[in-house]
């Protein structure tokens, strides 16, 4: 039972979270300064929700890529915590077998949140829960396989963009509009740009496994082309939302532009040289981080200046 719980925990890998929180946290600070109201209830349980489609998602990858060879693949010199899924089955943590049950359990007890949420709360959340766990599903699993066919990319942008934060508003307003679809671009951009640097370490397993990734599609060269872009789509997302909504706040985003250089200096000097590219996936979180951070607070205040 220790080995399974251990499991779990790995498989679940709770740090990730922050990818979803964001958004979430950004759309209900912009569903604050649009309503002054906030119900922590059922933005917890969303929250919840979010959680176990992430893990199911998780569950889903791990013993697809397991099947396909794509984590047995990465040699132990390029194994690192941003490279091969997260290792449960490759270390003996999980079987096949437990990790299509947990899959199973962390998706069904997110359908069954979804349906209480849209009976009790709000009708219209049915039909993006559904989108979100058929994005989580279907990003690794037959018939579709996203990301092994060149839309793991997009599904990625969808779902941690726009989806999850007009879900949020959604929820917490009963009512969606522009502002929300728009102040989901940053960071569909921004989420992208950390799924394409963490393709880089698992590039020749992936080749070898037949993921076909927009990466393995294009190279490593052109792939630095594609990283930059992800970057200035976010900046200039920002720097739109700023102007729209006629609240320069939103520009403080900008304060990461450095570590975005950085980041592709990195990335554009040691593509090949794994231990020291890692630092250009670090960075790339922290921009993540640092820029939720910033659209969270000109969230509160886009409705208020």
């Amino acid at each position: 039972m220790e080995r399974i719980w251990q499991g779990f925990w790995q498989l679940s890998d709770p740090k990730i979270w922050i990818a979803s929180t964001i958004p979430m946290f950004i759309a209900a600070a912009l569903s604050y300064g649009y309503t002054k109201t906030f119900d922590f209830g059922w933005f917890v349980l969303a929250l919840l929700g979010i959680y176990l489609i992430e893990i199911g998602k998780n569950a889903v990858n791990e013993f697809v890529d397991f099947q396909t060879g794509v984590d047995r693949f990465i040699t132990e010199d390029k194994r690192n915590p941003f490279s091969g899924g997260k290792k449960t089955i490759v270390d003996g943590k999980l079987s096949m077998k437990e990790t299509r049950i947990i899959a199973v359990l962390t998706l069904l007890g997110a359908f069954i949140i979804g349906i209480l949420i849209a009976i009790l709360r709000e009708p219209s959340i049915f039909w993006i829960g559904i989108i979100g766990l058929s994005l989580a599903v279907f990003y690794s699993l037959p018939p579709f396989k996203l990301n092994y066919r060149g839309m793991g990319e997009l599904a990625v942008g969808l779902a941690f963009g726009p989806l999850i934060m007009c879900g949020t508003f959604l929820l917490l307003t009963g009512t969606w509009n522009w502002e929300v679809v728009m102040a989901g671009l940053p960071i569909a951009f921004l989420i992208t740009a950390i799924l394409w640097i963490n393709q880089y370490p698992d590039y020749e397993a992936d080749i070898k496994g037949g993921k076909r990734n927009w990466l393995v599609r294009i190279g490593k060269e052109n792939g630095l082309i594609i990283y930059a872009l992800l970057y200035g789509g976010a900046y200039v997302s920002l720097a739109l939302l700023a102007i729209l909504l006629k609240n320069p706040i939103w520009l403080l985003g900008l304060i990461s532009l450095p570590l975005a250089i950085k980041s592709i200096k990195i990335t554009k000097k040691y593509m090949n040289d794994i231990p020291k590219l890692l630092e250009a996936n670090q960075k790339t979180i922290q921009i993540y981080m640092i820029t939720g951070i910033v659209m969270t607070v000109a969230s509160i205040l886009t409705f208020n200046i």
